[in-house]
């Protein structure tokens, strides 16, 4: 079984620092941090919150979305 920490993100260097991170399989699921570790972190606790509220509302959880280098 998956977790949510197995989805597949697109990080992005920012120009003022930092990285952002986007979850293409969650629409409108992104986080951000100073370093890669602490964005890749805070994203798996967006992933986490994005998919406990789906539950919790009764809605489907997206299938992940395979991301081609």
């Amino acid at each position: 079984m998956s977790t949510p920490c197995d989805h597949e993100v697109v990080l992005t260097p920012e120009a003022e620092g930092g990285f952002s991170v986007a979850v293409p399989a969650l629409p409108g699921c992104t986080s951000q941090g100073e370093t890669r570790e602490e964005a890749l972190s805070m994203t798996c606790e967006a992933i986490e919150l994005y998919i406990e509220s789906l539950v919790a509302h009764g809605d489907l959880i997206p299938l992940q979305v395979e991301i081609s280098p």
